[in-house]
């Protein structure tokens, strides 16, 4: 239903692709395998992300999730990516950048997640090299951010396989699976990126 995309008007340099890879905004027609990858990933997902909503993979959770993501682009606020498989659609995970400040910070922080069956496959690395020009380039930003729990470490891998530098340690910064953690926090400068 074109209702519940992202507005046309987005750039279509907003839908990356490489490295085997394919970035594109949500859809409804995505709901199906979206919630059959969460629910199969949902152990796996859990200690790493906030408590999820009971209806957050139902189909009407999935249609408010998607009028959000259109207010949030629309304003300009956060950007969210279905990562895909390149070469058959295939849903792997999904990556958001979310809190994006501008004026003089033009900055924007990356969240992101992997389906349990394509953990260690260097599917999010391949995710963020394709996406990272675009933020850098079409969304103008100077600074990305990101944040993981620091026993995440195949979280700690990607970003530091990606480029970022470690910045410091967030006391009791997140509240992840209903408990406020530390995180390690991760920046990169629109000059640090290596394309």
């Amino acid at each position: 239903m074109a209702l519940f995309r992202l507005p046309s008007s987005m750039p279509a340099a907003l839908a990356p692709r490489g490295y085997g890879v394919a970035l594109r905004a949500p859809v409804m027609s995505d709901f199906p395998q979206w919630a059959d990858l969460r629910e199969l990933s949902r152990g796996y997902l859990t200690p790493w992300e906030p408590i999820w909503p009971s209806d957050d993979l139902t189909r009407s959770g999935f249609r408010r999730r998607l009028r959000r993501y259109a207010d949030d682009a629309s304003a300009d606020r956060a950007y969210p990516f279905l990562v895909f498989r390149e070469s058959d659609g295939t849903l792997l995970g999904g990556v958001t950048l979310a809190n994006v400040r501008r004026g003089i910070v033009q900055a924007g922080t990356i969240g992101y997640w992997v389906g349990q069956p394509y953990t260690g496959q260097g599917v999010m690395t391949a995710a963020l090299r394709v996406l990272l020009p675009t933020l850098f380039g079409e969304l103008n930003l100077h600074r990305i951010e990101a944040a993981c729990i620091p026993t995440n470490l195949p979280s700690v891998r990607v970003l530091e396989k990606c480029g970022f530098s470690r910045e410091g340690l967030a006391r009791r910064y997140l509240c992840i699976n209903g408990i406020w953690q530390d995180h390690l926090l991760y920046g990169m400068l629109h000059e640090d990126f290596r394309g």
